[in-house]
């Protein structure tokens, strides 16, 4: 069993930056590929980011809408993936996920494993 806790999230004024965690427990982290999602009521899940395991060197990949303004990273020592979204407008607002999966594929949902319960993001104009 693996447990993410997702922390960070908040109000934020547009054009601002947040960095979002995601710490997980109960599985060996660094074998895991870790992936961002977010979702707004009335809309479906929406990949943001991922982050390979170990044996592939942590390679990133992006959703569209928001390469070039969001980076995902983690730290295997803390059993910790942060998402530093950036230069944030009303329409990000969201609750973001994390997720872990052991053979995923980055974007496709469906792929992961477990899933944190999520951290509410609120851009205000």
């Amino acid at each position: 069993q693996v447990r993410l806790v997702e922390s960070g999230g908040g109000s934020v004024q547009a054009g601002g930056s947040l960095r979002l965690s995601c710490e997980a427990s109960g599985g060996t982290f660094s074998t895991y590929s870790m992936g961002w999602f977010r979702r707004t009521p009335g809309k479906e899940r929406e990949f943001l980011a991922s982050i390979g395991w170990i044996g592939v060197g942590g390679r990133t990949y992006y959703g569209d809408s928001v390469k070039g303004r969001f980076t995902i990273s983690r730290d295997n020592a803390k059993s910790t993936v942060y998402l530093e979204i950036n230069s944030l407008n009303p329409e990000d607002t969201a609750r973001y996920y994390c997720a872990a999966g052991r053979f995923a594929t980055p974007e496709q949902a469906r792929d992961y494993e477990y899933w944190g319960q999520g951290t509410q993001v609120t851009v205000s104009s």
